[in-house]
């Protein structure tokens, strides 16, 4: 199944689809109370299967062009991103990546939905940065996982674009800041349950920036596999439910372009990865 949360016409409160195509089906529809995906997630696995069942008793009848995208997951416990999970990102950003799992969480402001505005800073930064990522959601508390036995714990996946303030992000210690600007997190369109994807180590992953293929990679290339970035995160705390870990950018980093391509006021930025969708985001001037 493919979950989305989008604001109709006349309305400003996202509300939780299932999407098919062109078309969605929202939770109200199929009378289940769930108005957000971590609504849907911390009921478990009962409630996501009464909910596929009433799914296929309930077709798609709204178009999507109809409504507008929110992010793909609008109240995560946390989300934590993954640093330097590519050789070639690592190796383009001059950074090392050794030691073990870089991490480092956004907040809650920066997300953002498919289709929507990323204010751009240019007071603060001339050179904001895109990053392709895949996400994944975990769907139950994972502590002290195994390698063998963590992708049990994953609910579904997702596209991230892991937008960055680069000139902050190399005049501090830490990522978090220079990459939860309002807005600079966009997620989506939508989360793909897990059972749709039967190797999320061999789906392509591309970005565009007005139309210039900037980012063209796979996720077979990650340096830490999924399961084993879960299994190491989960030794040191506990992965809640609805948690969304992206997974790190491949290499083609504008920063590492000569001359850099940076995002702008009026830049059109796009990441694709297979099986899950396309996530477009608008940049308009802060």
């Amino acid at each position: 199944m493919k979950f989305a949360h989008v604001t109709r016409a006349g309305s400003r409160q996202p509300e939780l689809v299932i999407v098919s195509g062109d078309r969605f089906v929202a939770m109200k529809d199929m009378e289940e109370p769930f108005s957000t995906l971590q609504e849907l997630i911390e009921a478990g696995p009962e409630a996501w299967s009464r909910v596929r069942a009433r799914a296929a008793e309930s077709p798609a009848a709204s178009p999507l062009g109809d409504a507008s995208f929110a992010s793909a997951v609008l109240d995560p416990p946390i989300v934590l991103a993954v640093g330097l999970n590519y050789d070639e990102h690592a190796s383009e950003l001059n950074l090392d990546n050794d030691s073990g799992p870089v991490l480092f969480s956004l907040f809650p402001n920066s997300l953002n939905g498919h289709g929507q505005d990323v204010p751009i800073p240019t007071h603060l930064s001339e050179e904001v940065d895109y990053e392709g990522e895949l996400g994944v959601i975990i769907g139950k508390a994972a502590k002290n996982v195994r390698v063998e036995d963590a992708l049990d714990y994953v609910f579904g996946y997702t596209v991230v674009n892991d937008i960055t303030a680069r000139n902050i992000q190399f005049s501090e210690p830490q990522w978090s800041r220079c990459k939860s600007f309002d807005g600079f997190s966009p997620v989506g369109p939508v989360v793909v349950t897990s059972d749709e994807i039967p190797d999320p180590h061999a789906l392509h992953l591309t970005t565009d920036v007005d139309g210039l293929r900037v980012q063209d990679s796979t996720t077979e290339f990650m340096i830490r596999s999924i399961p084993q970035l879960i299994a190491a995160i989960s030794q040191s705390l506990t992965l809640l439910p609805g948690t969304l870990i992206s997974t790190g950018s491949p290499g083609g980093a504008g920063r590492s372009r000569k001359p850099p391509l940076y995002l702008m006021p009026g830049t059109e930025v796009t990441v694709t990865i297979e099986g899950i969708g396309s996530l477009t985001s608008h940049c308009v001037q802060a």
